[in-house]
């Protein structure tokens, strides 16, 4: 990325993160350049078994396995519906649920986390159906005892957590979640925009949607979809994350369509930094924490 642009990104960036950036260089530096699995093979060869403590919900006729996260000795005070990340095809892991229980207990809410099926076994749509069979099966009744709902997701989470959205928009369930937490999402799964174009080549594509004739469907790629009416979005996003210019596209949009989106730029970081114990990956998880609070009082 050139100064120039660095310059341009200047208005979604917190100067007070400047502290942090040179531990998240010299940590980008030890790593070097990581990439999820290319083949079917690769894939087989990394998928874990997911973690116990799954059951099982129903709604609309669909079942879905979920994994809840209480808020320890408190009543909670909302519900954080969230989906994991792992390009479709990586199911949830045991950091999944440590994050999970970190977040319930630090903002007093109630965690949903789904086990949407995976790719390539179960391609589009089966992931954005359960992650709609969830989110139906939450708002049936006052889940928790609260009806005070906020969702998000981790990166092809916050992928299935805008499609999410859009489902329940179209059903006229908009405006029961109170507000989106994205964390580097990926809304342009059809390769065919400029910033599509730099995931073009990624296996996770084809085993999602290869099989799709259109992938500028807004159900497979958001980015395209009727974006009014949203909710509030939080969008975090890394500077040197190869999603950064989805992100951009995505908020634009959001913007146009006359939504609120809260594009947060944070500086020398990768894809999924958020997972790290740097400063920069907590000041991070301070803003979503913040975010999501204020979100659950409106």
């Amino acid at each position: 990325m050139t100064a120039g642009n660095r310059r341009n990104l200047a208005g979604f960036v917190d100067p007070k993160l400047a502290g942090f950036a040179e531990e998240s260089r010299a940590l980008n530096a030890a790593r070097g350049t990581r990439r999820g699995p290319r083949t079917l093979d690769e894939l087989r060869a990394i998928r874990s078994q997911a973690p116990p403590g799954a059951r099982v919900v129903e709604a609309g006729g669909r079942r879905v396995p979920i994994r809840v996260c209480s808020p320890t000795g408190t009543a909670p005070r909302g519900v954080y519906l969230n989906f994991h990340g792992g390009g479709f095809y990586l199911g949830p892991t045991a950091q999944d649920g440590e994050r999970n229980q970190r977040l319930a207990d630090s903002l007093g809410v109630v965690v949903v986390g789904v086990d949407h099926r995976l790719a390539p076994e179960n391609p589009w749509p089966a992931a954005p159906d359960d992650c709609e069979t969830a989110a139906l099966w939450l708002l049936e009744k006052d889940r928790f005892g609260t009806n005070r709902f906020v969702i998000g997701g981790f990166s092809a989470g916050a992928t299935l957590a805008m499609t999410t959205l859009l489902r329940l928009k179209d059903r006229g369930l908009g405006d029961r979640f109170s507000g989106a937490a994205l964390q580097f999402g990926t809304y342009d799964l059809s390769g065919l925009t400029p910033a599509g174009r730099r995931i073009a080549d990624e296996f996770f594509l084809e085993a999602y949607a290869g099989h799709a004739p259109d992938r500028t469907l807004p159900d497979i790629s958001p980015v395209y979809g009727d974006l009014r009416g949203l909710p509030p979005l939080l969008m975090v996003v890394g500077e040197l994350d190869v999603l950064l210019e989805d992100n951009l596209a995505m908020a634009a949009r959001v913007w146009a369509a006359g939504g609120e989106a809260d594009l947060r730029v944070y500086p020398e970081s990768l894809h999924g930094f958020t997972n790290r114990e740097t400063g920069m990956a907590r000041a991070a998880r301070h803003d979503i924490r913040e975010w999501l609070t204020r979100r659950l009082r409106a």
